[in-house]
């Protein structure tokens, strides 16, 4: 920032220690009593003391010492607009600067990023950029790297790309916020040529391409970046691991987990969560084991999307009594953790249990939410608690208004075919709003196949062929249905019409842990 003249080192010590409002008001009034108030620096200095407490009334504090600032300097200028550029609010710190402009003070090249980061509407940045070209600014790279990063998280990356071209230099932020301006957008082609003209490059540089191919789900060219890159921190890992996770690659989640054990990098939250999915999925309850043994060592709280990964990892590996643990015991608990919770017990066979926690939901002050209803719905129908399903899928809409979905609707069709009652499930699928639904329609003819209901079966075996001709499933249940009546010939036939229609039965797949390694079988290995 433009140089002013320091005051004495012990009140800018003394400034400078301040942490909180409370000790911000102490140096103020020792300001005041030694007449250090009277001197631009140390009013500067007492000024961004108090926006840097990040205490709610520090602000409104800080913008009355402002107001009577006789003649602010640059540096106090700055700090008011870079505390209004973060606070909810952000328009204060645009009028700032155009007050400031009117003022004996000029910008300089610290006030312009902070400008930058109040601009929520594009043509305020267009403004700030033209009074950058207009105040001498127009080749200070500092200046310039975070217009090009305000132009690109606004989407305008064309814009970007003429001001990237335009830099008489260019440091690896300027390529970095170009490259991250391509991969928010998709348009990682063109961000990996970019990345192959860098003659120097930084992590954060591979970090973008790895999380820009892993979004789009290319995750083998992010693992072949990944593999090339001279150091790996935390966030290139997370990307890789979160890639591998979104594509349902969950063998290489636990591989790279492990990997990054014996690279000397500390997981975080991310990591944790991505990897304990990846354990709920292939039921890998020894690597999830060592996660909870891990986070429970090193003190970490389980809450938020921690808790509910543990909760769901343990459901889903077979261990309830410890998913239960790990619910009861955490006092941070966000509706994702309890509907976790309520679909583990519904999993496991325990519908009424899940069923009262439902209940007890909104006595602790959470509402629920589509999926709460899917797990609960569900919960009813694998207990057979009709009366009690009929009723909470009667409640989404008329007490909280949620309007049921196609997972609502397969969720009652299941139970109302579990409890014999397919015409009044028909019915429902008749009513519902939700037509381009074959699930739906394929949950109708299981429930058919076990009743041995041959009329319904072929009225919801044509409906589901409508909407979905190669779906294997429906000629098998049908087949089943027509075998279960004693007409074989009737069972053979489809499964002729199969073949002859190209139609074929997806092979069924389980995994298993054996040694901490992860072994994938198929039906016919």
């Amino acid at each position: 920032m433009s140089a002013t003249p320091l005051p004495p080192p012990s009140i800018l010590s003394f400034t400078d220690m301040a942490t909180n409002l409370s000790e911000v008001h102490q140096s103020h009034a020792h300001m005041i009593k030694t007449g250090l108030i009277h001197s631009p620096a140390a009013a500067a200095r007492l000024l961004s003391s108090a926006v840097a407490t990040d205490e709610l009334p520090a602000l409104a504090y800080a913008d009355s010492l402002f107001s009577r600032l006789p003649a602010p300097t640059s540096f106090a200028w700055n700090s008011m607009i870079r505390a209004h550029a973060r606070a909810p609010d952000p328009a204060p710190a645009l009028q700032l600067f155009y007050r400031m402009l009117h003022s004996p003070t000029r910008p300089d090249k610290y006030t312009f990023p902070f400008v930058l980061k109040a601009c929520a509407a594009l043509p305020e940045a267009f403004q700030i950029h033209a009074r950058i070209l207009k105040t001498g600014f127009g080749s200070d790279i500092f200046v310039l790297n975070t217009l090009l990063h305000t132009y690109a998280i606004n989407g305008l990356t064309a814009e970007a790309l003429k001001l990237f071209a335009r830099m008489p230099q260019k440091d690896v932020i300027s390529w970095n916020a170009m490259i991250n301006a391509f991969v928010t957008h998709g348009l990682v082609g063109r961000a990996r040529k970019l990345f192959d003209k860098m003659s120097e490059r930084n992590v954060e540089t591979w970090n973008f391409m790895i999380s820009g191919y892993s979004n789009l789900g290319l995750v083998d060219q992010s693992r072949e970046l990944f593999n090339l890159m001279p150091v790996r921190d935390i966030v290139s890992w997370n990307a890789m691991i979160t890639g591998c996770a979104r594509t349902g690659r969950f063998d290489e989640v636990i591989s790279l987990f492990q990997e990054m054990q014996y690279g000397n990098v500390w997981p975080d939250e991310c990591t944790f969560v991505n990897v304990l999915s990846a354990c709920a999925r292939v039921g890998s309850l020894g690597q999830g084991e060592w996660i909870r043994a891990y986070v429970d060592k090193n003190g970490i709280e389980i809450k938020g999307f921690l808790a509910t990964a543990l909760v769901d990892m343990y459901s889903k590996c077979g261990s309830i009594e410890k998913a239960l643990q790990v619910f009861n015991n955490t006092s941070k608990k966000d509706v994702s953790t309890w509907n976790a919770m309520i679909d583990g017990l519904s999993s496991h066979g325990l519908g009424e249990h899940a069923l009262r926690l439902f209940e007890e939901m909104p006595r602790n002050g959470l509402v629920p939410n589509g999926v709460t209803f899917v797990n609960v719905l569900s919960a009813c129908s694998h207990e057979g608690l009709l009366n009690e399903g009929c009723r909470i899928f009667n409640d989404m809409a008329r007490v909280y208004g949620i309007e049921p979905e196609i997972e609502h609707y397969g969720c009652m069709v299941d139970l109302l075919g579990r409890a014999g009652l397919l015409v009044a499930a028909e019915e429902l699928l008749r009513r519902a709003p939700v037509k381009d639904a074959p699930v739906l329609w394929r949950s109708l003819l299981s429930a058919c196949r076990e009743h041995g209901d041959l009329e319904l079966a072929e009225i919801a075996a044509k409906q589901l062929l409508e909407l979905s001709p190669f779906d294997s499933s429906c000629y098998i249940q049908l087949s089943n249905v027509y075998a279960l009546l004693g007409r074989w010939e009737d069972a053979r036939m489809l499964r002729e019409m199969m073949k002859v229609q190209g139609v074929k039965k997806e092979p069924g797949c389980s995994t298993i842990e054996v040694d901490g390694a992860i072994h994938e079988f198929f039906v016919g290995d």
